[in-house]
């Protein structure tokens, strides 16, 4: 188990370097969701053996593996799929989404939570928050202090991922951009190990725009910061990290840029490897030159 006394630090989930190359594979009904689009009526055994051929493949050359409790953790953990070098992140998120929709909410699963739960070999939890600016809104920090807490408790890390929605009503005149830098500012300050930040422009912009606006998100963070591929074509996401990186961030927790589009394939231990790994070397290549060390922040 981990030891309370000794609180972790960052080198559990970071390469040598001190960026950090992460691979998500957390993703539930959304990776459904995935298999459905690619014609694959996909159940609970076929989610598992996609998470475990992602951990067998990029494991080893990811600084750090996030996944779900209820999808594959046990083999992972048990198995020892991952290498010494990739750290294991436990999502701690309880999910409130309808099948084929976003996830509309979130709160701390009390599974993973539980004084049972036994949390031997992983290095740190992830909590997935929807940020909305709504009569719920502080509420959202209390629970992102709440978590960051749990984790202290337990001798973890804390990963803190926020992903900003317009609350009802205000769907037309919803501002993504600064909806991000205000969440940043209000959530960053809890006491997380890291935050994980949605890329700015969806990481597609014209000349320095990317720049200036992954700057802006880096002056209202506090502490450490990665990016997730959520919302950016897999095309674009090498330059969005390339951006954020130079903007002051340590690197990725990304998912979807590195698998998406093998979801489904019949040959997917080959698919992985032709498609997958290249992705990840690059992106480790852009970190290793780009990042900002995570204890420079």
């Amino acid at each position: 188990m981990p030891d309370p006394s000794r609180p972790p630090t960052l080198t559990a989930i970071a390469r040598p370097s001190g960026a950090l190359a992460m691979v998500a594979m957390d993703q539930r009904d959304s990776l459904t969701t995935m298999f459905a689009a690619a014609g694959v009526q996909a159940g609970h055994a076929d989610l598992v053996d996609f998470k475990i051929a992602v951990a067998r493949a990029l494991g080893p050359l990811a600084s750090g593996f996030l996944i779900d409790h209820a999808h594959g953790f046990d083999r992972v953990r048990d198995e020892r799929l991952l290498p010494d070098t990739a750290g294991l992140i436990l999502a701690a998120d309880e999910l409130d989404q309808q099948p084929g929709g976003p996830v509309d909410d979130t709160d701390l699963d009390a599974v993973v939570l539980a004084d049972d739960f036994d949390l031997t070999g992983v290095s740190a939890i992830k909590l997935l928050l929807i940020w909305r600016d709504d009569e719920r809104r502080a509420a959202r920090v209390e629970l992102a202090r709440r978590f960051t807490a749990a984790a202290a408790e337990r001798g973890l890390l804390s990963v803190l991922e926020p992903v900003v929605q317009p609350a009802r009503g205000q769907e037309a005149d919803f501002d993504r951009e600064q909806a991000i830098r205000t969440a940043a500012g209000e959530l960053s300050v809890v006491g997380q190990s890291l935050y994980k930040v949605q890329v700015p422009l969806f990481g597609k912009a014209d000349g320095d725009d990317l720049d200036r606006a992954c700057a802006a998100l880096n002056d209202c963070i506090t502490g450490p910061w990665v990016v997730l591929s959520q919302g950016v074509a897999a095309a674009d996401f090498a330059d969005a990290v390339a951006a954020a990186c130079r903007a002051g961030a340590s690197g990725f927790l990304a998912g979807r840029a590195l698998w998406a589009d093998v979801v489904g394939r019949a040959d997917l231990v080959e698919a992985l490897q032709e498609v997958s790994v290249p992705r990840l070397q690059k992106l480790i290549t852009i970190v290793d030159e780009l990042a900002t060390p995570w204890d420079a922040r």
